[in-house]
């Protein structure tokens, strides 16, 4: 009886990680996005526009960016890609 508390317990607990995990998991990838996105804004305005993404070193946002620019604005903030990578 005593071992199936434990294993009860021990199913429970390691769910109980798991959201944050998944959270640790986020944060670590919106950061890293942050730093790219950073990185290949040429000119630090805050938007990432196609050439951008072709000549720097985000070419998976080059080969998907009229479909991730919804709006067709011509650019893409750091803060839609993030949310793109969340789907």
């Amino acid at each position: 009886m005593k071992r199936s508390y434990v294993s009860i317990f021990s199913c429970i607990a390691a769910l109980a990680v798991i959201p944050a995990l998944s959270y640790a998991d986020d944060a670590s990838r919106n950061q890293e996005i942050a730093q790219r996105f950073a990185k290949c804004d040429i000119n630090h305005d805050g938007k990432l526009t196609q050439v951008e993404a072709k000549k720097s070193c985000m070419p998976r946002i080059y080969d998907h960016f009229n479909y991730l620019d919804s709006g067709n604005k011509g650019y893409l903030t750091v803060a839609e890609i993030q949310a793109a990578a969340e789907r």
